[in-house]
């Protein structure tokens, strides 16, 4: 590795010492052998239309890497597609930051079309350099430069070439494509910025995603970065312009195959009072359907829900709730772990490129909250208590491969997407997920996780007990619109209303009466705490399933 003369920083031993980028990532065990489907799942290229095809690289050589600045500090390194299938060529280079093993992937495009309305695919006019990094303050190795593609008109850039020489690099290098086939992207996380977070230079590496992403969305990422100085620049993703956009959608014998090499298994905590139970436990012992109006004669729920009202309203005229009597309440609410399952609802996402499979698991009760003050934990009587509770996971695998590259941890009104490089694994390529005590949140890792700051929040408490849903010998797929008639959606899933009714209390009062004993600076801080939390943990107030969901149609927020 050579010197930076320019900013006399040197390549330290720190840098000669093996990063986690230096190993490439693997699943711990090889990807399964899919059964001969009806479509063109995990063949290794997807058809985008008119004559154009996309292959997914993971085959990367390295460029150019640094080993400072960054969310972590610790630099990233870039990298461009490489050993492409014959007729490919790239559309842009790859970047990740240095805290992980490498699990990169960018997408190449191969042009057969007759070309009638000019190719698919061309070469830029030109490159405009955004930055280098000459007179960066950085430890790097050589230096980088950041070139844009000059797309001829009706073109389109879909990523970045990076270099380590001023002089611009070939217009062979990559292609544009035409605007057709593209849309506009969006920058999310920050890859890569040579200073600290608020520095001056404005200079950064972001990941994009396509701005349309959703079930009917035909956006598809392509694996590149954004890269801009003081203005955004617009890197665009390509678009599916095929007839029919989930040709590469797995049909039902691979999605068995799929969740059987892939269904995570959820850990419950050892003190966890409220456990999951299947949808038909809950309405066989004692669920009741009460209509507003007619509260004194609520209505027991058939064993498959096929009373529910089914209009798709929800207006407040019905709501689910527990049974009346007071024991048969208390052992409901307990839920019933070996009845539990996953509910699988499987959709195309990124135009057909990607395939989302969510995992939903219902609880009968969501238990009360409970305040951190420093070393002191503070119940909050019933706050955050709730009849009826649906927490999800999602899958998140590659078309072309059949590979899972990542998941989707639902926590409360939001969640977080995990790479595969840092799941834990069970067995083989299963994962581990943790519900956290009471509230039910998924987290990758157990531990303690907390919802504040400054050493005050609300616990969300994750562990390893002998309470565990194996969700791989438990599930049932429950739609996928996709596959047409084949699947037959449960009658309860069409249900849009409560499945828990709303109770108002005086959340003043039991917070009171939680912090009474408290110093008088703690119980000002958990008092604070309390008010900044979401209005609808103030009452009981039970959620819509999953199909009201916006991640139902959507990607996960």
């Amino acid at each position: 590795m050579g010197n930076c003369a320019a900013t006399s920083l040197k390549v330290s031993n720190r840098e000669r010492t093996p990063l986690p980028i230096h190993t490439p990532f693997h699943l711990p065990s090889p990807l399964p052998t899919f059964p001969s489907g009806s479509t063109g799942f995990a063949l290794g290229t997807i058809h985008l239309g008119g004559g154009f095809w996309v292959y997914q690289v993971s085959s990367l050589a390295k460029v150019w890497e640094c080993y400072d600045g960054g969310p972590d500090g610790r630099g990233a390194t870039f990298f461009e597609p490489s050993d492409l299938p014959e007729g490919c060529f790239p559309l842009g280079c790859y970047a990740q930051q240095n805290s992980r093993p490498l699990h990169g992937r960018v997408l190449v495009g191969k042009d057969e079309s007759d070309g009638c309305e000019g190719g698919i695919l061309a070469k830029p006019l030109d490159y405009a350099l955004v930055w280098s990094s000459e007179s960066a303050t950085i430890r790097q190795n050589g230096y980088g430069y950041f070139w844009l593609p000059v797309p001829p008109d009706g073109y389109k850039a879909l990523g970045h070439v990076v270099s380590t020489s001023a002089e611009k690099p070939s217009v062979d290098k990559v292609r544009c494509v035409r605007s057709d086939f593209t849309d506009d992207s969006e920058m999310h996380c920050c890859i890569w910025r040579p200073g600290k977070e608020g520095d001056a230079n404005a200079f950064g590496v972001y990941e994009t995603r396509p701005r349309n992403r959703g079930i009917d969305a035909l956006d598809v990422s392509v694996g590149t970065f954004s890269a801009h100085n003081d203005i955004a620049i617009s890197i665009s993703c390509l678009k599916n312009n095929s007839a029919n956009y989930t040709s590469s959608m797995p049909d039902l014998s691979q999605i068995q195959t799929l969740f059987q090499a892939y269904a995570p298994v959820v850990y419950f905590h050892p003190n966890e009072r409220y456990l999951p139970s299947s949808v038909n436990w809950y309405f066989n012992n004692g669920a009741l359907l009460y209509k507003r109006g007619n509260e004194a004669n609520p209505e027991a729920i058939e064993p498959d829900g096929a009373n529910l009202p089914q209009d798709g309203s929800n207006d407040g005229e019905y709501w689910i709730d527990l049974p009346v009597d007071e024991n048969a309440r208390e052992r409901v609410k307990k839920g019933d772990l070996q009845s539990a399952q996953g509910y699988l609802h499987v959709k195309p996402m990124h135009g057909g490129t990607i395939t989302d499979i969510a995992i939903w698991i219902f609880y009968p009760f969501n238990g009360p909250g409970r305040a951190k003050v420093q070393l002191i934990t503070v119940p909050l009587g019933r706050v955050g208590e709730h009849i009826g509770d649906w927490e999800h996971l999602t899958l998140r695998i590659s078309n072309f491969t059949g590979e899972l590259l990542c998941a989707y941890f639902s926590q409360h009104s939001k969640g977080a997407w995990v790479d595969a490089t840092e799941l834990q694994f069970h067995k083989d390529n299963k994962f581990v997920a943790y519900s956290s005590l009471n509230g039910h949140a998924m987290y990758p890792k157990p531990g303690l996780v907390l919802q504040g700051n400054r050493g005050v929040g609300i616990r969300n408490d994750a562990g390893k007990s002998n309470y565990m849903l194996d969700t791989g010998t438990a599930f049932s797929l429950v739609a996928g619109d996709y596959l047409g008639e084949s699947v037959t959606s449960p009658t309860w899933l069409n249900y849009s209303r409560k499945w828990g009714p709303r109770i108002s209390y005086d959340s003043a009062e039991d917070v009171a009466k939680a912090v009474k004993a408290l110093p008088a600076r703690m119980k000002s801080a958990v008092e604070n705490l309390v008010k900044s939390l979401p209005n609808e943990l103030f009452g009981e107030d039970g959620p819509t399933g999953p199909k009201t969901k916006r991640n139902w149609g959507g990607d996960e927020l």
